[in-house]
């Protein structure tokens, strides 16, 4: 019987069984322990506070709670970036920092008010978020500086309980004292209601990923079938056309030829599906356009090359460059800041950080460029430029030495 040959079974047993294994270390590898993993998360620092140092001190209160904040966290999990709040309001605004820790300009005059019984509000220090980089990056820098901000309280406290002035408070007075400073949260960089708190940049992404990977191996396969070099099976029904004499480059052209011309078809749907159908807050879209064609293009000819190079495991090499490794390595979901340093290594040139940073850069951050999208673009342009280098030069290769994937038959 067939089923006991043991050469049956070797092949697909042991590739099935490192795929299971790869893909389980790469995508869980990721997400495990994103505080533990933290690796200089951006987040700004805002001193607004304009007021004069207390009496014997060389600071105001606003310079020595940033300080604190600087000094009093791990500097190898958060870049703690010092701005002033235009710098700060632009850093948010071109997805540079996940966050930001406002101090307001008369923090010193409302603290000190509290000792004098004069306050008419409590002293109050904003978080300032930014869900266009992910709810999950968001959510971290949010409570690094909210937790940075109560020891900065909890500090201001003790030097007020210790102060002549709050000897003779009643105790509900002390004890306000000792925590004397308020934190609110407010959304340092708004985005769209159906924006999926800021998840539609990675999906859409990740659409553009699939549909360039699926599409040009469809035409990798229907090209074969076409010229007579694979079978056709639909169902019980089972053909095989007259093979065409054509060469390995000749058949290269031709699929990345289709390929282009398929993919305006693949990302008009896309968008057709995501805006049209579904309601996906999107701006600038002759532009997310034109960049979703060539994000797809680039996939598509990457996926090209790659079959015509590694022929039947063109397909399992390719999901695994534009797949497997991509996703985890996107920094979209978990931010690459809090992933394990492999994943920031595969970042730098995997291709769904670029493409998932280009059209964040699209639909939240107003097509800036120094948002993630000039990068994007030329990150496209090489992939396009090595996918039509790496193809041809191995096809011609192959041709050169001769190695015809078939004896034609007229």
């Amino acid at each position: 019987m067939l089923v006991r040959r043991p050469k049956l079974w070797l092949i697909p047993a042991v590739l099935a069984t490192l795929v299971a294994l790869l893909l389980s270390l790469l995508y869980m590898g990721g997400i495990l322990d994103p505080n533990g993993n933290l690796h200089r998360l951006p987040i700004a620092v805002v001193d607004a506070d304009t007021g004069a140092p207390p009496p014997g001190q060389q600071q105001n209160l606003g310079a020595q709670v940033a300080q604190s904040v600087v000094a009093g966290t791990p500097g190898r999990q958060f870049d703690w970036k010092r701005a002033t709040p235009a710098e700060a309001a632009d850093m948010l605004a071109s997805g540079k920092v996940y966050g930001a820790l406002e101090i307001p300009a008369d923090f010193t005059a409302s603290v000190t008010a509290l000792t004098t019984g004069q306050a008419t509000a409590r002293p109050t220090i904003t978080v300032l978020t930014n869900p266009g980089l992910g709810s999950l990056g968001s959510s971290i820098a949010a409570q690094a500086t909210q937790g940075a901000a109560h020891q900065a309280s909890l500090a201001i406290g003790k030097q007020l309980t210790s102060s002549p002035a709050a000897a003779g408070a009643d105790p509900t007075a002390r004890l306000l004292l000792a925590d004397p400073v308020a934190v609110s949260s407010q959304v340092g960089h708004p985005i769209g209601r159906h924006s999926g708190l800021g998840l539609t940049a990675f999906y859409y992404a990740l659409l553009l990923v699939l549909a360039g990977f699926i599409g040009g191996n469809l035409i990798n396969s229907g090209v074969d079938t076409a010229l007579g070099y694979a079978d056709s099976e639909m169902g019980p029904w089972h053909t095989r056309r007259p093979t065409v004499p054509i060469t390995r480059t000749q058949t290269l052209l031709l699929k990345m030829f289709m390929t282009a011309g398929i993919t305006v078809l693949t990302t008009s749907m896309v968008m057709v599906a995501c805006i049209a159908a579904l309601g996906m807050d999107a701006t600038h879209i002759p532009l997310l356009w034109i960049f979703s064609y060539c994000a797809c293009l680039a996939i598509g000819l990457g996926v090209q090359a790659i079959n015509a190079a590694f022929g039947g495991i063109g397909q399992l090499v390719s999901m695994f460059v534009f797949v497997a490794l991509a996703i985890p390595s996107s920094g979209a979901t978990i931010p690459l800041q809090a992933a394990p340093g492999i994943y920031r290594f595969l970042g730098a040139f995997e291709p769904m950080r670029q493409l998932s940073g280009g059209v964040r850069a699209i639909l939240y951050f107003d097509a800036r460029g120094d948002a993630g999208l000039m990068r994007a673009w030329l990150m496209i342009v090489v992939g396009v430029a090595g996918a039509l280098v790496f193809g041809f030069a191995m096809t011609r290769y192959y041709d050169r030495k001769g190695l015809r994937r078939l004896t034609p038959h007229l």
